[in-house]
């Protein structure tokens, strides 16, 4: 996934807002909250940071291509980083930045979520 196609994708989930910073990392956001951030890893090759849950942190940290999060599962987030992009599948890739997605949403008060039209049922 380029970092033009990561955009795109982040867009089209609901109620996102778009901001470039920390270095031009394009860093997208729910409610206010990070849920996906874009940057480069040190081979130039772009690196995508999402919010996972414990279970998928536990299975995707030692998984070749992904790593913890720098700086942010450092301070105990459950923060995954995918940072080789040689795969042709970004199918995972979508997966895990609509699941971070959600569960930013689950930490916006009921208020913020209802105003933003998300996980009304």
């Amino acid at each position: 996934m380029t970092r033009d196609e990561y955009n795109i994708f982040c867009a089209s989930l609901p109620a996102t807002t778009h901001v470039v910073q920390w270095g031009g990392a394009d860093v997208w956001k729910i409610g206010g909250k990070v849920f996906a951030i874009a940057g480069w890893s040190k081979s130039r090759q772009p690196a995508y940071s999402f919010k996972v849950s414990e279970q998928n942190y536990h299975f995707l940290k030692d998984e070749p291509g992904y790593r913890p999060a720098p700086y942010l599962a450092s301070r105990g987030f459950k923060w995954i980083q995918k940072y080789d992009n040689f795969s042709m599948n970004d199918e995972p890739l979508r997966y895990y930045l609509t699941q971070s997605h959600y569960l930013v949403s689950l930490g916006l008060t009921k208020k913020k979520q209802k105003e933003l039209g998300l996980n009304q049922d």
